[in-house]
């Protein structure tokens, strides 16, 4: 049977942002981007895809040259990986989900295969939403750092959307329809480290199709970092109809050193909240 690796006193996430250790710590994605760069010909290492179709959607306010570095990571491996081409992402304007629809229904058509769906933050939450409405059409979803459990306000971009949605307050029976787990597999990819979105409203209910992996990543360059993209790597090149849980014992344990147990107890907090 699979682990549960929500823990008992984050079964329904986070009610409050991250703190200011945590926020500040935001500021090493830079550094994560230039490893991401010099790893690049080792990150060819990682499981090649089998060529099967992948769209890929950007977190809040953020466009397709941001996950630039993820496709390129995927077309390197194999895949045919695609932009969501709708610009910025200002959350669920009139018009965008629609379009995501007919999106995964074409490449569908266009392979003549199920389509896998990778969204970073906001863009993970579109990702899991399409798939529940589409799964006959989609292969696997894999979310990095995205808040779809806990509190809405949970997160420090909570102000941003606001702003950039023009929803002031979210409708409670639909935010709570996001905690679902989708029919298809589902990894939820995270970090403890997060310092836009808390950690806990990114965590998985485990089935026998869903589970949590665990990086160390800052929020902002979770779609830059080494170790979530091997994650990501990892997750596609599953066999349709063959998925299987992530395994953290391989390469002789480097595995398990890069990727922490999501069902540890979390760290001891010396910094009185503000990490």
């Amino acid at each position: 049977m699979p682990r549960n690796t929500t823990l008992k006193h984050d079964k329904h996430g986070a009610d409050s942002a991250p703190g200011l250790m945590r926020l500040a710590m935001e500021m090493r994605a830079p550094w994560e981007l230039g490893i991401a760069l010099a790893a690049f010909p080792f990150m060819r290492n990682a499981p090649a895809g089998d060529g099967h179709p992948v769209l890929v959607f950007p977190g809040l306010a953020a466009g397709d040259v941001t996950t630039l570095v993820i496709r390129r990571f995927l077309k390197e491996l194999g895949y045919e990986a695609y932009a969501w081409e709708q610009g910025l992402n200002f959350g669920p304007r009139p018009g965008v989900l629609e379009a995501c629809v007919d999106r995964i229904k074409q490449l569908r058509t266009s392979h003549g295969r199920t389509v896998s769906l990778v969204g970073w933050s906001l863009g993970g939450v579109y990702a899991r939403e399409l798939a529940k409405m589409m799964p006959n059409d989609v292969r696997l979803v894999v979310s990095l750092g995205s808040p779809f459990t806990g509190s809405p306000k949970a997160t420090n971009a909570w102000r941003v959307y606001q702003l950039v949605s023009g929803e002031k307050d979210i409708d409670a029976a639909r935010f709570a329809a996001l905690r679902e787990t989708p029919t298809v597999p589902t990894t939820s990819i995270f970090s403890r480290t997060d310092g836009v979105v808390a950690w806990q409203c990114s965590v998985e209910q485990e089935t026998a199709r869903s589970e949590n992996i665990e990086v160390h990543a800052s929020h902002v360059g979770m779609g830059l970092n080494p170790t979530a993209l091997y994650a990501i790597a990892d997750r596609l090149a599953q066999p349709e109809g063959a998925w299987q849980r992530f395994d953290r014992e391989g390469h002789k344990g480097i595995k398990k050193l890069l990727f922490l147990d999501p069902a540890r107890s979390s760290w001891p907090n010396p910094f009185f909240g503000l990490y």
